[in-house]
């Protein structure tokens, strides 16, 4: 949660780049919560969805409690109650309202929430102006850790407010927009990359969560990875061959979900006379056989993959074959305005590794070899989650541009369907 290595950079110089950034951030943040009304941004839809207000509310309260309170003199919190409502899970900070009541919470109303992100945001414009270097050294981290955090619940914001506008009998687009012109998708081809010994974990300067250190070694057997993700045709295929229907391509766990929840297709897929419809941001339509399938869970991936004949990759071998085949930090990232995947391009790559899906790996979500938490209420930001989830990795089309690197370490527990969670095949080499 900390930068692993800081800039040599003026202090005057990092705090007006960062009250730039913390801005950009804010204002992004408010910008997609623009088509919303309040209505919509009240409903909680599942105990996992939040709504879209309480995601506004919890990101400034982040930056009130752990910024403006300690270090800025004479600031005043907005409502103290505010403390009971909208922390998380941060235990050493206090009690906190129940996660799957929060849909409860009629009151504040958003305009309410507005003036809180106000208030928050002119103790933020102070705190940069008036900071003196020693002090600008110590919240730095903080400061920047609060900006990635909400781009984070930008992202969550998406994902939730889809799920609250799909079980809406009306299923209203969260904003319309024509899908993409449909192209047929290019052949699945293997690349391959060689086994050995090899680092992983975050290294250099730039911000990183802390999950993502320590920097370490790790042995690779010769593997290969998929060109593209799989398509929405690629996985039809496997609705059609009975996939739901035959235990032996699942984990145990998984085939009881089959069967307990009556899992026939992903999450948002629906059967219509002449094929299969999903419910995007845009509103529902038919599926494009070229588009990454998104919207299982851990459990449909791998079995898929089992399907196939092949298998998911390790979240070592994702990041591996990703920094030696170059991939760039650029794709469908929310930015492009689509906010679903689209097709590959067929151009020889190694495609779509950022951007458009996340990837389920085959790897738990444990902690680095050498991994300490931080000190204090920070330390809770994600070791305490590194039991019964599994690693994603390369964003998704609801993943703000910027936020995003090569060693960035999402998790899921392994049932989730309303993340962007997709499928990349792997197999030995």
């Amino acid at each position: 949660m900390r930068p692993i290595t800081r800039e040599s950079v003026p202090a005057d110089a990092q705090r007006a780049r960062a009250a730039k950034r913390y801005g950009a951030v804010r204002a992004a943040t408010e910008a997609l919560a623009a088509p919303l009304s309040a209505e919509d941004q009240t409903v909680q839809s599942m105990p996992d969805v939040s709504p879209a207000k309480w995601h506004r509310a919890h990101t400034s309260w982040f930056f009130e409690t752990f910024l403006l309170v300690p270090s800025l003199p004479g600031y005043q919190v907005f409502d103290p109650a505010y403390g009971y409502l909208f922390n998380s899970y941060y235990e050493a900070v206090g009690a906190r309202h129940p996660r799957p009541e929060r849909g409860l919470l009629s009151r504040p109303g958003v305009a309410e929430i507005a003036r809180y992100r106000a208030h928050v945001d002119a103790g933020m414009t102070e705190l940069f102006a008036t900071l003196d270097e020693a002090c600008w050294t110590a919240v730095a981290g903080l400061a920047e850790l609060g900006l990635h955090h909400e781009q984070q619940h930008q992202e969550l914001l998406l994902m939730d407010i889809k799920h609250v506008l799909s079980v809406n009998p009306l299923q209203p687009a969260y904003r319309r927009a024509a899908p993409p012109p449909r192209r047929a998708p290019p052949p699945l081809t293997w690349h391959a990359f060689a086994g050995g010994l090899r680092q992983i974990g975050h290294a250099g300067a730039g911000f990183a969560f802390d999950n993502e250190t320590p920097r370490h070694k790790i042995w690779l057997e010769p593997f290969r990875l998929a060109s593209r993700l799989v398509t929405s045709g690629d996985y039809a295929e496997f609705i059609a061959a009975g996939g739901y229907r035959r235990p032996e391509f699942w984990l145990s766990e998984g085939w009881a979900l089959v069967q307990q929840q009556g899992w026939t297709a992903p999450l948002y897929w629906q059967q219509e006379k002449d094929g299969w419809s999903i419910f995007t941001l845009a509103g529902r339509r038919p599926i494009d056989p070229a588009e990454p399938v998104v919207h299982v869970s851990f459990y449909e991936a791998d079995a898929f993959a089992r399907w196939v004949g092949k298998r998911l990759p390790s979240e070592a071998e994702w990041e591996v074959a990703a920094v030696e085949a170059e991939v760039a930090l650029a794709g469908n990232f929310a930015d492009r305005g689509v906010l679903h995947p689209l097709p590959a391009r067929g151009d020889g790559s190694l495609e779509q590794m950022v951007g458009d899906a996340w990837e389920w790996t085959a790897s738990p979500y444990v902690a680095y070899p050498g991994f300490h938490p931080a000190a204090g209420a920070v330390g809770e930001y994600n070791g305490k989650f590194m039991s019964n989830q599994m690693v994603l990795r390369g964003g998704a089309a609801v993943t703000p541009p910027g936020h995003l690197r090569l060693s960035y370490r999402n998790f899921f527990p392994p049932a989730s369907r309303w993340a962007f969670g997709g499928i990349r095949l792997a197999e030995d080499a």
